[in-house]
């Protein structure tokens, strides 16, 4: 009987023993885990490493624009380009009532009747005075091209970069108006124009191409939903308009396998990363009107299409590299385009200012953002 009592009493000893260990492993099996969960929520939300903010010398209704390593913007008297560490490298005098356009190396810049061709420097390699008034215009990086004539009865003139004219149409575009125009190719030697045709039945978008200086015109009918954007790039013109993303060959003949539907969804930025196809970034229409409001990107190219959700709303977003950059009225969020995780970095700007809108990236690693009537560079992290 007593030997039944020890061994009765052995066995309840060994089954606490057993208890109290099963219960330190769930304890240590908790802990692990709760730390795990900290580090991938910091890692999702934190990382609010700060980037350096610097004011720049111009202001929001001047026209700012990204160029190269800096900023080009128009006082009303001058054009001037403000590298991204705030100093003004060269000025360019062109008058009042001034607009410009940009290329890699080069920009046009037109007022009234008069057109300056400019290079990186702020050189003029043309000035001149046309005989009709100047609607817009256009550079590459061999040609520009100018728009003049009214509305619905424009004419458009290619010239090189010191101004000889090398061709021009105009009879193709009666009762047409032009929304914008580009080169592309290996020489910029090919050019695609968009414009409406308002006097069709049917109000559509169409695209013309053609080489400059061979009259060899293509023309694309896009349909009736607006373009608004043409992407060179893998040697292929993407056209977006507000309802698909069309793919044609340098002759204007579609692609018809590679057409994207993009209805909702409006073109932010594109980038070509290392390996791989173009990719390109879109927001909800919806939250991309007067006042940008973007919780939603979406990246896609020949392989890929990938939706994000972001961290809080921002005011625009940029891609670059691989990697996605979106800014809030505080924080600039960095993503991998095969993430879903976005890194907070604290802006920082002078008293707590909000970010208002953004403008672009620099070709050196700095975003052009504007808070309220003030322009900021910021560096972008690494």
């Amino acid at each position: 009987m007593q030997n039944k009592n020890k061994t009765f009493i052995s066995d309840q000893e060994s089954a606490k023993r057993r208890r109290r260990q099963l219960r330190s492993w769930i304890i240590l099996v908790t802990v692990v885990l709760a730390i795990i969960g900290i580090v991938n929520l910091v890692s999702f939300l934190g990382r609010t490493t700060s980037v350096s903010a610097l004011a720049l010398p111009c202001y929001a209704h001047q026209d700012v624009t990204v160029f190269q390593d800096g900023v080009l913007y128009y006082d009303g008297a001058s054009i001037h380009f403000v590298n991204a560490g705030g100093g003004i490298e060269w000025s360019y005098p062109v008058g009042d009532g001034a607009s410009f356009s940009v290329s890699e190396n080069h920009l046009v810049i037109w007022a009234g009747t008069q057109l300056f061709i400019v290079d990186a420097k702020g050189r003029s390699t043309y000035n001149d005075s046309l005989e009709a008034p100047i609607q817009f215009a256009r550079i590459g990086n061999k040609y520009a091209a100018i728009v003049t004539g009214d509305d619905l009865k424009s004419n458009l003139t290619i010239r090189d970069l010191q101004g000889t004219e090398a061709d021009s149409a105009g009879e193709i575009f009666d009762g047409m108006l032009i929304l914008d125009c580009g080169f592309f190719g290996a020489s910029s030697e090919y050019m695609w124009t968009l414009s409406y045709d308002i006097y069709n039945p049917a109000i559509s978008s169409v695209m013309h191409t053609f080489q400059v200086g061979k009259m060899n015109t293509g023309e694309v009918n896009l349909g009736e939903h607006l373009a608004y954007k043409v992407v060179y790039s893998d040697n292929l013109l993407n056209v977006f308009t507000t309802q698909q993303m069309y793919i044609y060959d340098y002759r204007g003949v579609q692609n018809v396998n590679d057409t994207m539907l993009v209805y909702g969804w409006k073109y932010l930025d594109h980038a070509v990363p290392d390996r791989g196809a173009t990719q390109f970034l879109l927001a909800p229409t919806a939250q991309t009107s007067s006042v940008q409001s973007i919780t939603e990107l979406r990246v896609f190219s020949s392989a890929l299409d990938r939706r994000y959700t972001l961290p809080a709303s921002c005011v625009g977003a940029a891609i670059d590299g691989g990697r996605i950059f979106a800014f809030s009225d505080s924080y600039l969020y960095a993503g991998g385009v095969n993430s879903q995780r976005f890194y907070a970095h604290d802006m920082n700007l002078p008293e707590g200012r909000p970010v208002t809108s953004f403008v672009g990236l620099t070709n050196n690693g700095y975003a052009i953002v504007i808070s309220n009537s003030e322009v900021y560079s910021v560096s972008l992290p690494h």
